[in-house]
């Protein structure tokens, strides 16, 4: 009776309840769900809802046997992702658990052929043995080969934290080039900083003022009214952990917002007879405790500039690490505090990357927006280029060897592959009009360039109009090159340090020197010709 109601249960190898079996353990693996979801009444009442029909497998049924056919296929669609890529580059660290397990991550990261930047966390293992040098060596040639990322032609880059003993393991894997993460080598810097003894014992006092409203009901009450009562924003002060830097300028920061809330509710009968040993701070705590967060605040920014996980981020070392050398330096106006602070930042920080600055150069250099490298000395800038100019003649030689080696392996019959430029279709009558052109960017400050002022060059884009349309006729005769072919057809961008004036119109000159005026409209001649304009 039930079933001609409902209609018969779906079988467990029906399409229908493969797909939903599948999708609960994606959701299982993208949400890091316990595998004890399926057998939560919410869960299956959810489940129940959707498809009144679907039994719901058991637990040990996705732990045995469904999230580990998930992990093969997506491990083979990984794999295949990462053939395709020219290098690869990994990101390395080492965690503890709530459990206090020890386990090392590692992930990979490439550009595809469409300029697309993929990370993909290849393994987490547990490190049962000692956290060696050599023993972490071992797991990263082990991840090495089974995800097949070496390359012949190029090293494999790998970026880890600064602690000694990954330096030994990236060497004995034979991996390179070893690049620190500048994130933590930013978090070691300020923790110098604050390390500075009398900036050590304000953390301490103003810690010790915020424990006390964490731990009293009370006086978090009085806070929040006196807060009204100031028209402030009714936020709960924050309490720094010890290992992050940056929530320590967190801690001082609404501290600093909120201190008169904050003096008003210790002075507060109700709250002072529990909080006899806790002070307030001072005229001068307050002003050193200014300045540390005016000091600290742009290494914050960079911390977060250097977060993004869309693009690369290699090329902003150098820059931003010269800028906080700049702002760290010695000024007849800084406080002891200040002072005592920009010292043990530099000499933590002037000493690092110095084995791969070349490298960072360059980096730096191939990043548009610093491609001028403005902080260095022009014979060093122009070692710079020189190195740079040669490399790309051997990548050039290199990959024009391999097009001729493809070539002959498909005896000039197969079609498999690419179809070279000159036998491609190209518009050859297009305008500039019907061409696609992209937008500037609008003109919208972002951190980076708050950051690095007059470094950072955003650069503007300017589009000429495209070739006549008889040249790129001419040149698609002998050409395989689909940039060039590309560009003479449909014009290119050009990309200025600055970006160029609003146009206010036509600007009329007057020339009165005859040779000179006969002079001009031959070139004007010569150009419109030529078709260069109209």
């Amino acid at each position: 009776m039930l079933t001609s109601t409902f209609g018969a249960p779906l079988a467990q190898k029906s399409a229908r309840a493969k797909e939903i079996t599948k999708c609960i353990a994606v959701f299982m693996a993208k949400d890091m769900r316990p595998f004890s979801v399926v057998e939560n009444e919410g869960f299956r009442l959810l489940i129940n809802t959707l498809e009144p029909k679907y039994h719901i497998p058991s637990r040990q049924y996705f732990s045995q046997t469904e999230i580990p056919a998930l992990y093969k296929q997506t491990k083979e669609k990984v794999i295949q992702t990462l053939r395709q890529a020219n290098s690869i580059a990994i990101t390395t660290d080492g965690w503890t658990s709530r459990a206090t397990e020890s386990f090392i991550t590692i992930t990979a990261h490439v550009i595809t052929d469409e300029w697309e930047m993929l990370s993909f966390v290849l393994q987490t293992r547990p490190l049962y043995e000692a956290h060696t040098g050599v023993h972490i060596a071992e797991i990263l040639r082990s991840a090495v080969a089974e995800w097949e990322l070496e390359r012949a032609a190029c090293g494999i880059g790998v970026v880890t934290d600064n602690a000694r003993n990954m330096d030994v393991a990236v060497r004995e894997a034979g991996l390179a080039p070893h690049v620190k993460c500048f994130a933590h080598t930013l978090n070691l810097a300020s923790q110098a900083g604050l390390s500075v003894p009398r900036v050590h014992r304000l953390l301490g006092r103003v810690r010790r003022v915020v424990a006390f409203f964490h731990r009293s009901t009370t006086a978090a009450a009085v806070l929040t009214s006196n807060q009204k009562a100031m028209e402030l924003p009714q936020h709960k002060l924050i309490i720094d952990v010890v290992t992050r830097w940056n929530s320590s300028l967190d801690m001082l920061e609404r501290y600093l917002k909120h201190q008169s809330a904050v003096a008003a509710t210790l002075l507060s009968p109700y709250v002072r007879r529990n909080a006899r040993e806790i002070d307030t701070l001072d005229h001068a705590d307050i002003n050193d405790a200014e300045d540390i967060v005016k000091l600290l605040k742009p290494m914050k920014t960079a911390t977060t500039v250097l977060s993004d996980e869309k693009t690369p981020t290699v090329s902003l070392i150098v820059p931003l690490k010269h800028m906080i050398e700049s702002s760290m330096a010695p000024n007849e106006e800084d406080s002891a505090t200040v002072s005592a602070m920009k010292r043990a930042i530099l000499d933590n920080l002037s000493n690092r990357y110095t084995d791969v600055y070349d490298w960072l150069l360059e980096c730096t250099a191939l990043d548009p927006r610093f491609r001028t490298l403005p902080h260095l000395e022009e014979d060093l800038r122009q070692d710079v280029f020189r190195r740079l100019r040669e490399k790309a003649v051997q990548l050039s030689n290199k990959t024009n060897v391999t097009m001729e080696e493809a070539d002959e392996g498909d005896g000039g019959e197969g079609t498999s592959g690419p179809t070279p430029a000159a036998e491609q279709p190209v518009n050859l009558t297009g305008t500039a009009e019907e061409a696609e052109v992209e937008q500037p960017p609008p003109n919208k400050k972002t951190a980076l360039e708050d950051l690095l002022g007059g470094t950072f060059t955003e650069p503007a884009v300017a589009e000429t109009s495209p070739a006549p349309q008889q040249h790129p006729a001419q040149w698609a005769v002998g050409m395989q090159d689909s940039w060039v072919l590309a560009t003479l057809s449909g014009g290119y961008k050009l990309q200025f340090r600055c970006r160029p004036p609003p146009f206010t119109g036509i600007k009329s000159t007057t020339i009165t020197d005859p040779t000179q005026a006969q002079a001009l409209l031959q070139e004007i001649l010569t150009l419109l010709e030529k078709g260069a304009i109209e």
